[in-house]
């Protein structure tokens, strides 16, 4: 592998760190409905735990309202079970085949408490960013070993991957401050 693979790869898989942090920080409840806070619930469908977008549409009524509109008729009640029993704390109503999630109002301290998993989330994505560093460097190292780079590549290569992951933190930091700004927005 050569120094600009390694880069390369580096970035790629920096992005992708990126990706998965801004698909977490998708189903870290704000005070507005999104239709990506019920992704994570799986339902029941003949004998299978399926995605609830698999087997319903969901969509929004309102700023304070999904819509889960099942696919099949019997499918209703099992979709409210699950919508009830997840640990997003959401009460489910329905009003014939269709289920109206309508999201309750979030005292301060509870939007206190989302902004830490935030935070926390920031830090492990920025956690994995820098591991992505080390195993670039370390990559990088093991090629001047080799005695496939010289000394002046290592460094400059080493210098380069710093600011790809300086600007993927940074971005992170921005996410981050964005998102706490939408839960703390009343």
């Amino acid at each position: 592998m050569t120094i600009a693979e390694i880069k390369q790869t580096t970035q790629g898989k920096m992005d992708q760190s990126i990706l998965a942090f801004k698909n977490n920080l998708t189903k870290i409840r704000t005070g507005r409905a999104n239709p990506a806070l019920l992704d994570t619930i799986h339902v029941e469908y003949y004998g299978n735990h399926v995605p609830l977008s698999q087997v319903a549409n969901v969509s929004l009524i309102d700023a304070r309202t999904i819509s889960v509109q099942p696919w099949e008729k019997g499918m209703g009640a099992k979709i409210e079970k699950a919508i009830r029993e997840s640990d997003l704390g959401l009460n489910p109503a329905s009003m014939g085949d269709l289920i109206r999630v309508p999201m309750p109002m979030m005292s301060e301290e509870r939007r206190k408490e989302m902004t830490k998993i935030v935070h926390k989330e920031g830090e492990s994505a920025k956690v994995a960013i820098r591991n992505l560093r080390r195993d670039a460097n370390e990559a990088v190292k093991k090629l001047v070993k080799d005695k496939e780079a010289s000394e002046d590549d290592q460094k400059r290569a080493e210098a380069e991957v710093q600011k790809v992951t300086d600007r993927h933190i940074s971005e992170i930091d921005a996410l981050v401050v964005a998102k706490e700004q939408d839960i703390l927005a009343v």
